[in-house]
């Protein structure tokens, strides 16, 4: 089978048809209904104009046309460029932009966001929007019906997708990956976990993610499996949906363990087909792990990866030794290993920084060449992430060379914050850096130093920010400090604003 999005529900819908791939409240979508749906939007969309790596992005909850817009975009050879939900007019107008978008596929609730961004987002030459509340823009169901089948030939080497994730820079950056990424990466999972044809995985994470697109979308179909689609998560409906679908399992980060272990009631359902989860995004705390596994008998498999390397490039194996803590060991068809910075391998045990190689990293960064250049070195992806490698070939995290928090398993870049409460005229300095946090994993912590006379409150910060991001980016924690430890050439040292926090609260 050819290693294409296209190639891979061609095969499944030819091989198993009626079988029911998509469950979505009361509706079960077959494998033959997604593959003749996707045949149909692609066909739409080159009628319509669109041509080869061409983008469209899709702003969207979790619902059936999110699969149906995303197969079709890779029978057609656009590239599918997801926004997230959270994000406010300024952060999805620059998505739009920089990946040059011509067509957005959106939901009523940001039309009001999208009629403003429109103007400033001249490339953009539709909007589709999912029923027909809005009459100056083209409906999501009449791509259902195309006047005639088009068909194009798609490469393992087309562009599939561009996955915008937080880097070194305030703004976001373009993931470039192939049909051959994607493809290539739900086999790789598949294989480590054992998937297959009687597994229903349930799909809790936001497939404007890798994780949710790769895990719980295209590596079960892989498995000729099912995918049990919800909209998004939420703990008063999880545990008797996780009943009613019998899910064999789903993949959530630490928060979503954390909050699951607190339900009172989880003794009430049968999660008898529960056999495994996965972990990823952020470390899983021990207690967490520990008690989960207790309390609904099942598995968690915790692993490591990125965008940049599609999804997975490690797991704590089903079969054999699982250390709580670590990342687990390289997937098969991946090479993982520890470097110091002129990129030789560190002795077992140092620390150092983790480079994967494999089929399954990116192509590059979307249009930012130097980016690319820094991260892709020697066909090796420089991952940022700071571990060690103990003696039996498991890896354990031990910080981040980037700044990056990461919160409930979204990433966040410190300077974006700052940037924005740089432009307060009450703000003299300020430092934006992630706290521990049982429930998050980290916390947005801003410490800030006013400007002479100022009397400012943490409420104004909270709201000042609220009104410019997303809301999973504004600080929950907001401290006032008379100034900022800084290095010789006027650097704030961030460890020793997060020292000195912690000592305080210790004492």
């Amino acid at each position: 089978m050819k290693r294409t999005l296209k190639a891979l529900l061609a095969d499944r819908a030819d091989k198993l048809g009626d079988k029911t791939f998509l469950f979505w409240e009361d509706e079960e979508i077959s494998y033959a209904k997604l593959y003749s749906v996707a045949r149909a939007i692609a066909s739409s969309l080159c009628l319509r104009g669109i041509e080869k790596n061409d983008k469209v992005c899709v702003w969207s909850y979790n619902r059936p046309e999110y699969a149906y817009i995303n197969f079709g975009c890779a029978f057609a050879g656009a590239v599918l460029v997801p926004i997230n939900t959270q994000f406010k007019e300024k952060e999805a107008e620059y998505i739009i932009r920089n990946s040059e978008a011509k067509v957005l596929v959106t939901e009523p609730r940001f039309m009001g966001l999208v009629e403003k961004i429109r103007p400033y987002c001249p490339g953009l030459e539709r909007v589709i929007v999912f029923d027909d509340s809005f009459p100056d823009c083209e409906r999501f169901m009449d791509l259902y019906n195309p006047e005639e089948m088009v068909e194009r030939e798609i490469e393992e080497d087309d562009v599939a997708g561009i996955i915008y994730t937080s880097g070194t820079t305030g703004h976001p950056k373009g993931v470039v990956l192939t049909h051959s990424n994607y493809v290539f990466n739900s086999w790789e999972l598949t294989e480590a976990a054992k998937m297959n044809e009687d597994d229903r995985f349930m799909c809790i994470l936001p497939l404007f993610h890798v994780n949710g697109q790769v895990v719980t979308l295209y590596a079960p179909m892989y498995a000729g499996g099912s995918m049990v689609l919800l909209s998004r998560f939420s703990p008063k409906d999880f545990l008797p949906k996780l009943e009613r679908y019998k899910a064999t399992a789903f993949s959530g980060v630490p928060t979503v363990y954390a909050i699951l272990n607190n339900l009172p009631d989880a003794e009430d359902y049968n999660l008898s087909r529960l056999r495994f989860c996965l972990c990823g995004a952020a470390p899983m705390p021990v207690e967490v792990f520990e008690t989960f596994e207790r309390k609904y008998h099942a598995y968690i498999l915790e692993g490591y990866g990125l965008s940049e390397a599609t999804c997975a490039s490690s797991l704590n194996p089903l079969d054999g030794a699982r250390k709580i803590g670590s990342i687990g060991l390289p997937i098969s068809g991946q090479e993982m290993k520890v470097v110091d910075d002129e990129g030789l391998e560190v002795p077992t045990g140092s620390i150092g920084e983790i480079v994967v190689k494999g089929d399954n990293v990116m192509r590059e960064y979307y249009r930012d060449e130097a980016a690319t250049a820094e991260t892709l070195r020697d066909g090796w992806l420089h991952t940022g992430d700071l571990a060690r490698r103990d003696k039996d070939g498991y890896f354990f995290i031990v910080g981040r060379k980037k700044e990056m928090i990461i919160r409930g398993g979204e990433n966040i870049y410190p300077r974006e914050i700052e940037d924005v409460l740089a432009t307060h005229p009450s703000v003299r300095d300020v430092a934006v850096v992630g706290i521990p946090d049982k429930i998050w994993g980290e916390e947005v912590a801003a410490f800030v130093v006013n400007s002479d006379g100022s009397t400012m409150k943490e409420t104004e910060v909270m709201e000042y920010c609220k009104d410019k991001l997303a809301n999973y980016k504004c600080p929950r924690m907001v401290f006032f400090w008379d100034s900022l430890p800084k290095t010789a050439n006027g650097k704030i040292r961030k460890n020793l604003i997060v020292d000195e926090y912690v000592s305080q609260r210790k004492g």
